[in-house]
Formats: C-alpha cells, sequence, structure tokens
C-alpha cells in the first residue's frame, strides 16, 4: 500500500491508499481512477472547524492552482457550518455549491466521486461506509471509527467495495518514519524492545473547553437529534446543549477524549516506524484527577500494548501540564532512536527553502485551534511573525549557534552545537585531558605530577565502587608491574 499524506490526498482524491488501521492488510484491486481531463466530483460531510479549514480552503486552494475538481456540495446539521462552506466555494470557485442537512441525501443525488468527512467521531464509521458504498473515495479526519468494532466493519467496506479511503492523522507521512524503520530493519538497534510517546497538553479553562459557544449554536440553527445520530442508534437521545455540540471531545458518547483526539496522532506514528500491526494486550489507566468540569473523558492516561512481536509500546499524557513531557523514542537492545529538534530540521515538518511545504508553518496558520500551533487556549502567532518564520524557512532555515527568536533568556539553539576540542598533546587523546592540557597551556600552569599507585587506587575504587579498596586488593595492585594496571582497574 502507498502512503498518502493529507496534502497529497486532497490534491489527488483518485490516488489509491490505505486507512491507517487497515495498513496491515493486503489491498484489494483499486477502483479505476478517472481519465486525466474527467473533473472530479467532491463533496464536504461536516465543513464545519477541521472540515472547512483544512478540507474546503485546501481544496479550494488546489481548485485556483488548476486542479481539475469541481466543489459541488457540503452537508452540515448546523445552518451556519453549512451555509459558510457553500458561501465560500461559489466565491473562490465560482461553483453554486449545493447545501444538505442530510448526507445520504446528499449522496443520492449528486453522483459525487469523493467525500471528505469532518464530523464528530461517532459518525465516522456509518458517513465512511455509506459513501464508499455510494460509490466515493473517502478521506476522513482522525479518528477512523469511534469504536474497535466500527473499525472492523469500515475495513470490510474498503476491501468489498476497492475505494480509496485515508485518514486524516498528523505527521505521519513524514519521511522521517520511513527512514526509522529502514534503520530498524537493518538491525540499528538489535531487538526492538518497546516505544514511548505523548501528547501533553495544559489549558486554563480545561482541555476542548476553548472551543466557543455562540448564540447562533441553538436548536433553529441545529439539527439536533440527526446530529445525535438517535436513528442510527449512534448516541441516546439527550436535551439540547451547546457545550456538548461544541465541545463533544468531552464526553464518551461522541469523542474519547486524549485518547482519540491525541493519541492517535503519536500512536500511528510509532506503528508506522516500528512495522507493528495490532496489539495482542491493552492496558490503561488514568482519571478525571482536575478538570471537574461535567467531563466525561479523563485528564491524565495512560496506555500500555503488548505486541505479539515482543513489542511493548507506551502512551501517556496529562492534559493540565505541559512543561514536562516524557521522551518520545524507540528502545531496543543495543541503543535508541530519540525524537530531538534534530529530527525536526530533517523531516517534512520543516523543507529548507520553501515556506508552502513546511507542515509546521501550515498547523501555525491553521483556523481551528484544535490543530493550530500552539493549540489549546493560547493566542495565535502574531502575523509578523509568522512573515518572520516563513521568511526564516524560504532564505533555507539558515541557524547560528545560540541564536534564537526569543529574549535574553537562554533558549537552545534549534541546531545542536559541536564544540571543536583543543589539540592533543602528549598522546591525551581523551576529550577531558585534551581540554585539561589547553586550560593548564592558557595559564602557563605546570601539569601536576602523577599520583601514585595506592592514591589512584582508592580514587577509582570511591568512585566507581562507592568503598575503600580491601587489603588484598591493595596489595595486589602495588605489587602489579603491569604498565597498564591503571587502565585494566578502570575497565
Amino acid at each position: 500500500m502507498s502512503d498518502v499524506s493529507r496534502r497529497g490526498f486532497l490534491k489527488t482524491t483518485g490516488t489509491v491508499a490505505a486507512a491507517t488501521a487497515a495498513a496491515s492488510l493486503v489491498a484489494p484491486a483499486p477502483a479505476r481512477a478517472k481519465g486525466s481531463n474527467e473533473r472530479l466530483r467532491i463533496g464536504f460531510i461536516g465543513p464545519g472547524g477541521r472540515g472547512f479549514g483544512a478540507h474546503v480552503k485546501t481544496l479550494c486552494k488546489h481548485h485556483s492552482e488548476g486542479a481539475n475538481i469541481e466543489l459541488v456540495a457540503a452537508a452540515d446539521v448546523y445552518s451556519v457550518n453549512r451555509d459558510k462552506a457553500t458561501d465560500y466555494i461559489k466565491d473562490k470557485t465560482g461553483y453554486a455549491c449545493k447545501g444538505y442537512v442530510d448526507y445520504t441525501e446528499m449522496l443520492e443525488k449528486e453522483n459525487l466521486d469523493a467525500v471528505c468527512v469532518g464530523t464528530p467521531d461517532h459518525w465516522h464509521a456509518k458517513q465512511t461506509i455509506d459513501a464508499m458504498e455510494a460509490g466515493c473515495h473517502v478521506y476522513c479526519e482522525k479518528p477512523m471509527t469511534h469504536s474497535v468494532e466500527e473499525g472492523l466493519e469500515v475495513v470490510k467496506a474498503w476491501e468489498k467495495t476497492g475505494k480509496v479511503m485515508q485518514v486524516g492523522v498528523q505527521s505521519t507521512s513524514l519521511p522521517l518514519w520511513d527512514q526509522v524503520r529502514g534503520m530498524l530493519q537493518d538491525g540499528k538497534l538489535g531487538k526492538v524492545l518497546m516505544y514511548q510517546t505523548e501528547y501533553f497538553r495544559n489549558s486554563a479553562q480545561g482541555q476542548w473547553r476553548y472551543y466557543k459557544l455562540e448564540e447562533q449554536m441553538n436548536p433553529r440553527n441545529i439539527d439536533w437529534t440527526r446530529w445525535l445520530g438517535v436513528k442510527e442508534g449512534l448516541a441516546p437521545q439527550r436535551d439540547f446543549d451547546r457545550a456538548v455540540y461544541r465541545q463533544w471531545r468531552r464526553f464518551w458518547d461522541f469523542g474519547s477524549g486524549m485518547y482519540t483526539d491525541l493519541f492517535v496522532h503519536r500512536t500511528t506514528a510509532m506503528l508506522k516506524a516500528t512495522g507493528l500491526r495490532f496489539p495482542g494486550r491493552v492496558v490503561g489507566a488514568g482519571g478525571i484527577f482536575m478538570e471537574y468540569d461535567g467531563r466525561d473523558v479523563p485528564d491524565v492516561a495512560t496506555v500500555a500494548a503488548d505486541f505479539p512481536e515482543g513489542v511493548q509500546g507506551l502512551v501517556s499524557s496529562t492534559m493540565c501540564n505541559q512543561e514536562s513531557r516524557i521522551q518520545q523514542l524507540i528502545r531496543g537492545h543495543h541503543g535508541s532512536f530519540i525524537n530531538t529538534r534534530r529530527l525536526f530540521l530533517e523531516g517534512e515538518a520543516a523543507v529548507p527553502g520553501n515556506a508552502m511545504e513546511s507542515l509546521f508553518l501550515e498547523l501555525i496558520e491553521d483556523s481551528d485551534p484544535e490543530y493550530r500551533m500552539p493549540s489549546d487556549d493560547k493566542p495565535p502567532v502574531p502575523d509578523a511573525q509568522v512573515a518572520l518564520l516563513k521568511q526564516w524557512v524560504n532564505e533555507g532555515m539558515d541557524w547560528e549557534a545560540g541564536y534564537t527568536f526569543g529574549g535574553p533568556t537562554y533558549e537552545p539553539p534549534l541546531r545542536p552545537r559541536s564544540p571543536e576540542l583543543p589539540a592533543i598533546v602528549d598522546g591525551r587523546d581523551h576529550p577531558v585531558d585534551r581540554l585539561i592540557d589547553f586550560y593548564l597551556a592558557s595559564g602557563d600552569r605546570p601539569l601536576p605530577e602523577s599520583i601514585d599507585d595506592s592514591t589512584f587506587l582508592r580514587r577509582v575504587s570511591l568512585d566507581l565502587v562507592g568503598l575503600l579498596p580491601t587489603a588484598e586488593e591493595a596489595r595486589a595492585f602495588l605489587a602489579d608491574s603491569s604498565p597498564n594496571k591503571r587502565d585494566r582497574l578502570i575497565d
């Protein structure tokens, strides 16, 4: 199966790709893509928030750049989102994009080639399956489904229909993960033992409550029962609540908090890097330990998964502290791959000379606070600073050691410094010896005389063992006339 980025799928909807959760399966014969001169008809299901910022706006941009696509319809139960999407498409493309409340009516009437799904999690499986069975390729925001059982049903529909189905997951298509997997397969780490990752956050008013509640979010503008999915058996009936509608990620009926909103990003990247598939055992722990605001989902959570290949995966986070994250890494018997700032400079997240293709700038300018950098309730990066970052990227991302965009406080440079060591003197090539020799020479200080064997033995024993040598050890060492006995003692 070929890996396709979010950006790539939206540029070429007819490309053959597979859902991330189905990566272990053999793909069925792909549906025939339309000819290069045939226009692709694309519709949107849930074009609000991420659906508007990443789906509608991105495809309008590609249309303006000459992509042979027609954005023909948008379905949303919220009239404000629906009208915003159709008006924007008409303004940017000239097409009279039609709005629907019921996405099934759109699938039935519009003869679509593909749809983009940006609805809450509990709708993903049904809308994806309905679209594929209606003959459409599907691009769906993560997570693929609300439950494991739904995921298996989506895979069955994907196999049956032969349609393209891709899940949008942050950074999964970065070349970094293919490079790491290649090194793992080459045995660079020996036996892979475990991976660990995280997605720490902190929010002043509580995670996901930064989504603003607006007056027009009311039963006159929102088909509440349809949004819940009562008829389809997706959620039970409940009284209208605009906080539930806007901040649905806080409630089990519609989302799964950090598990499906955040952990999915990091875990998918680790699965791609390691080549792991399905775990044999998964355990979790956590709870609501601080954000007592009526939410269902935890603010502290840890998940451990044991894979049949003999590898353990760990993802752990809290939504109440983001300043002391655990390190993202893959551990092997011979060493570890650690996600560092250097990797940021080596992946598609930042492309020297090309700000337009640099993912981190795309996220900085994202209109959805869930994806925007910085996220949560923090203000967006000012336009002047965004322009400065774009200039820096377009000019090649040169970075002077020690230079920062910050104020007088210290900030580690993006590019790790490699200090130049002084010259070797009299064969003493150890870095510490070279620094000491340089220090003594620069001040015209005499080289200290070597300590005697008895003192050397005491110091080494205290440094390495924490105890003084025994009388027998001392007599044996002093009686040893070998020229390398001090080296052997340290080794």
